[in-house]
């Protein structure tokens, strides 16, 4: 039991790890966006 515990909680912190990341890059591409905008 202590293994399954173990295997669902760093699936759950593995996909968080890749919402965040994807997050991430939304925002990134949004400041790139908003730079080439004020830039032009």
């Amino acid at each position: 039991m202590r293994i399954l515990s173990l295997i669902l909680a760093l699936s759950f912190f593995l996909s968080a790890c890749e919402t965040v990341k994807g997050v991430g890059r939304d925002v990134e591409s949004a400041g790139e966006a908003m730079d080439d905008a004020i830039n032009d």
